[in-house]
């Protein structure tokens, strides 16, 4: 005996057979980036209280004319374009991006606007997101610059000390490593291309470390939000050194 034929939804946008609360996967998403988004930029044309001691936000590192000998605007502005487009274009946020603010599609199985001419990333703006790989070099480049800035908050005044600000600063460019490491273009770079490991130079030491970085690539979308929350929390911390609210507190 033939069963009843199921009757799909009309095609809009929000149309779905799922009977789960799907839209509360993305409020998240819109909550933590949407904040996170006008905290950043509020502070990267604030351009102050951003040093303290031996603290740097990371918002502003590496640090350059902060006395505005020839860029009379925040030091921030000068960097901000290397750490935003990694993180712009990065594979995870993208989907995240368009599931939660573009509704492209909202989730799996929900519908999208059907009025729409769908040319993916191969038409601007999007296409731009295909420099991802590139914007990853220079977040290696950025990620040394914090990590010198963490190795320089264990000194005050020449001594070595422990404040809560050097633990602050230390676990946010551990989670930014992590984060940049697990990205997807490194693995690709370190191996992914290849079909047979055996076949190349280098092979053993190749494939091993493919298998590190896929490990690590498992993660990536823990480690982007663990990141995200670390670097705000960072300069947040910073900032309230800095301006006087808060007084940091020595460990050691």
């Amino acid at each position: 005996m033939a069963g009843s034929p199921t009757l799909l939804p009309e095609p809009r946008l929000g149309s779905t057979l799922r009977r789960d609360a799907w839209w509360i996967e993305i409020i998240p998403i819109i909550i933590m980036m949407g904040g996170f988004s006008i905290y950043a930029t509020w502070r990267a044309f604030e351009g102050k209280s951003y040093a303290w001691g031996p603290y740097l936000s990371p918002f502003y590192s590496p640090l350059i004319d902060p006395l505005h000998h020839w860029w009379p605007f925040s030091p921030a502005l000068l960097i901000l374009a290397g750490p935003l487009g990694f993180r712009a274009t990065c594979y995870y946020y993208r989907k995240a991006l368009y599931r939660a603010f573009l509704f492209d599609p909202p989730a799996c199985a929900v519908g999208e606007s059907p009025n729409r001419n769908y040319r993916g990333e191969t038409a601007f703006p999007f296409i731009l997101q295909n420099v991802h790989r590139y914007f990853f070099y220079l977040a290696v480049l950025f990620i040394a610059f914090l990590w010198h800035d963490a190795i320089r908050s264990f000194f005050f005044d020449g001594h070595f000390g422990i404040g809560v600000g050097t633990v602050v600063l230390t676990i946010n460019v551990i989670l930014l490593s992590l984060y940049t490491l697990s990205c997807h273009s490194l693995r690709h770079l370190v191996g992914g291309k290849l079909d047979c490991f055996s076949c190349v130079t280098f092979g053993r030491p190749r494939f091993k470390a493919w298998s590190f970085f896929s490990f690590l690539n498992e993660h990536h979308m823990l480690f982007a939000w663990c990141s995200l929350v670390s670097v705000g929390f960072a300069d947040f911390y910073v900032r309230m050194v800095a301006s006087g609210a808060i007084r940091d507190l020595r460990i050691l």
